[in-house]
Order: structure tokens, then C-alpha cells, then sequence
């Protein structure tokens, strides 16, 4: 049976799909799609074109309608004469049913992805270590187990003779039966790297932990390289980090540990939340966390919920101690309306000052506002987690308390 890997779309010209429904008017879908226009890159395919349609709910056989595929259809074959080559990828913003990837693909005759497949193929890619490549391939058997119709339609007998004849065993029942030990070998893979890890948690003694929560590519890692002084890979795509990192911090005289985890996307594929457990314990584990927003984003606040919707999955009962960390306000701008314009004022009308003073009222000052690049505010962050980290420190050894009051003295004094 064919490996499930990374599929290389380099190069590969994209067209992508989505629904306006009743739930999803026409610019939250144009915001969706940018998205997965971002995610298509970042895999390394070249979308060109975007179709829409309006529908009540997807149409249970195809998605779209049979115009609208009909459509698209037109669309690969005009660009099939291209010397470049045609489209040969279509990717659809939401994840398609079994039935609908066979039909769909059966008409179009070219390679069909929904968004599940296509961050799938993204996390492959950027899998490095041992850990985040069994979670991964687990992610994939799981999405491919119920899909396997699509991907045979030899389903005869494979063998014939004497001893064999009856019903036998069709090609999909054996693959099916070949996947299903897998995923079962790779779930004891992974039960035994969390073993690992939960050594290697009780080794850190008792150091308080935090932990870097957020929406993907708003600057986790940017921020962890500045505080920690590592030099944890960061970039300008989304899901950069798979791996969870954790790294001493020390400031002043506390030390803590600090780890970078991986960001949380809309619709996150339930296979990689469930796959990514050990991933997630750093989260659950943590003392406190520092979720971290891009304040650049026109969605920033919706970005925002999909992470405490996320938070709230993996620690059900459990309210940690959280600071918002808006990140990127050098990338940040606005559009201030004209004393005229009596339309009612958007997101884009409103500036950072307004921002800022309304989340630091919202959050207690418990938020903060800074550039990881252009080091802005850095200090005043450090400052910042340094009492955090301070207060749940003092509650668990309350005897240190007395040597941190000596330490502040002693620094008082020099200055």
C-alpha cells in the first residue's frame, strides 16, 4: 500500500472553494479564503482563482451546485492549454465528506483537497523530529482510514485457486486492516513518548511554567527567541513550529520555564488535537500563559476566541492565570474616517490607542502591547511576567518570599 506522506505541491497551480451561507456572510468567507490561500502557499501551491456560491448548506454530493462545478471544470480545462501546465489542484475551505471527494474528483479529473487534507500536508512538511512526525502520520491514517473508497476501485479477489475461492478479501478490506494495525502501533509509539515526556516534566523540578498560546504565525516563536536567547525557527508562514520547545527564562533572579507550543488554527482537524496530546499536556501543565495575538490582524479578535474555544477543549475546568500579549503593533494600521462619513465606524476605523485603552480596562492590566521585532515594549513584558511569575512562585514556596524582598532591597540600594 502507498505511503500516506507530505505531498509536494510546489509550483502547482490551485483554484480554492467556499460556501456564503446563513452562518457565513460573503466577507467572512473572502476572509476564510484568505486564509486558506496563506495555508495553500505555505504548502507550496499557487492559488489563482476563488469560487463562491451561495447555498442554504453544502450540497450533500458534490459541495457545490452543478453549475458551480460545471464552472470550475470549465475553468482547469481553459488553463490546460496554458504552457505553464493547467490547474491542478482544487482545495475546498471546509472538510468534505468521502462521498463528496470521490464524486468531486470523478468530475474535475484533477487532485481535490479540503482543508483538513491540505493543513494535514502542511504539519508532514514541517514534522522535524521523531515526536511531531508519529503524531502526524497518526493524523493522516485516522483522515485516510474512512476515505479509502476514493483511493481504490480495484476491489476484486486478490487471489484465486484452490484454498482460496469464496468471498475472499477485497483490496480495501486489507488496506483497511493494514492501516488499522498501524494506527495501532503508532498510538503505542506515541504512549510511549508521553511516558518519555512525563519524566522528562518531572525532572524540571519545581520551576514554574509558562507557556506561549496563540492563533498560528503571530510571532510564538519570535517572542520565545527574545526571551529565552535561543534561536527557536521562526518564519513568516503558518504552523512554523510544530515541536514544543521549552527553554529556561531567567529574569532578574527568577528562573521559569517557557515553552512555545503550537499554534491553534479555525477548524483545526479533530485528528491533530487528539494526536498532538503531548503537545498539549505543556499547555495543561503550565502554570500560567502568555497568549499572544497579532493586533495587525483585521480578525484579531475572532482569532482570539478560536483560541480560548481551543484552551478551553484541552482544560475543560480549569481557569490558569493568562496574559494577553498583542503583538506586531508596528505592522499595525487604520483607516480614520472622514468627519462627513456618518456609515458606522469598522474595525479598520480604529486605532491602537483605542485598542489599548480598551483591553487594559477589559483585561485588569493584565495585556500588554509590544513588537517582538522591532523590540518594542520588550522590557515592560519582562517586567510584567517577572511579577506573574513571582506571585505563583511565592504561593508555592512561600519561605522564598523572604529572599526575594532581601534581593529587591539589595537592588534599591545599588541604584
Amino acid at each position: 500500500m502507498k505511503e500516506f506522506i507530505h505531498t509536494q505541491m510546489a509550483s502547482e497551480r490551485a483554484v480554492l472553494v467556499s460556501l456564503i451561507t446563513a452562518n457565513q456572510n460573503e466577507a467572512k468567507t473572502n476572509e476564510y479564503l484568505d486564509e486558506l490561500a496563506f495555508l495553500a502557499e505555505t504548502a507550496g501551491a499557487r492559488p489563482e482563482r476563488r469560487f463562491l456560491q451561495r447555498l442554504d448548506y453544502p450540497n450533500p454530493r458534490t459541495y457545490v451546485g452543478t453549475g458551480k462545478l460545471q464552472e470550475i471544470k470549465d475553468y482547469i480545462e481553459m488553463t490546460a492549454e496554458d504552457e505553464e501546465g493547467g490547474v491542478g489542484l482544487v482545495i475546498f475551505d471546509d472538510e468534505l465528506s468521502p462521498k463528496q471527494m470521490q464524486n468531486i474528483e470523478r468530475e474535475l479529473q484533477v487532485k481535490i483537497l479540503d482543508r483538513t487534507s491540505l493543513i494535514l500536508d502542511i504539519f508532514a512538511l514541517r514534522a522535524q523530529t521523531a515526536n511531531a512526525k508519529t503524531q502526524v502520520e497518526l493524523a493522516q491514517y485516522q483522515y485516510l482510514l474512512p476515505r479509502l473508497t476514493r483511493l481504490w476501485t480495484h476491489l476484486e479477489r486478490q487471489r484465486g485457486g484452490i484454498g482460496m475461492r469464496g468471498p475472499g478479501e477485497t483490496q480495501i478490506e486489507t488496506d483497511r486492516r493494514i492501516i488499522l494495525d498501524r494506527i495501532s502501533r503508532l498510538k503505542e509509539e506515541l504512549r510511549n513518548i508521553d511516558r518519555q515526556k512525563i519524566i522528562q516534566r518531572k525532572n524540571r523540578g519545581k520551576m514554574v511554567r509558562v507557556a506561549l498560546v496563540g492563533y498560528t504565525n503571530v510571532g510564538k516563536s519570535t517572542l520565545m527567541n527574545l526571551l529565552s536567547k535561543s534561536d527557536v525557527f521562526a518564519e513568516n508562514k503558518l504552523f512554523a513550529t510544530l515541536d514544543t520547545t521549552v527553554r529556561k527564562v531567567i529574569i532578574d533572579n527568577l528562573p521559569f520555564l517557557l515553552s512555545d507550543t503550537v499554534g491553534f488554527i479555525r477548524k483545526l482537524p479533530t485528528h491533530l488535537v487528539d494526536s498532538f496530546k503531548s503537545t498539549l499536556d505543556e499547555v495543561r501543565e503550565a502554570d500560567m500563559l502568555v497568549h499572544v495575538v497579532d493586533i495587525s490582524h483585521p480578525a484579531f479578535e475572532e482569532q482570539i476566541e478560536v483560541v480560548n474555544r481551543t484552551l478551553h477543549d484541552i482544560c475543560p475546568n480549569e481557569e490558569k492565570p493568562m496574559i494577553i500579549v498583542f503583538n506586531k503593533i508596528d505592522a499595525f494600521t487604520y483607516v480614520e474616517k472622514a468627519a462627513d462619513d456618518l456609515t458606522p465606524r469598522t474595525r479598520e476605523n480604529i486605532s491602537l490607542d483605542e485598542l489599548r485603552e480598551t483591553w487594559m480596562a477589559k483585561m485588569n492590566d493584565s495585556c500588554i502591547f509590544i513588537s517582538a521585532t522591532e523590540r518594542s515594549n520588550i522590557e515592560e513584558l519582562k517586567a510584567m511576567l517577572y511579577q506573574r511569575v513571582k506571585e505563583i512562585h511565592t504561593q508555592r514556596f512561600p519561605y522564598n518570599d523572604f529572599l526575594f524582598q532581601h534581593y529587591e532591597e539589595d537592588t534599591t540600594d545599588e541604584e
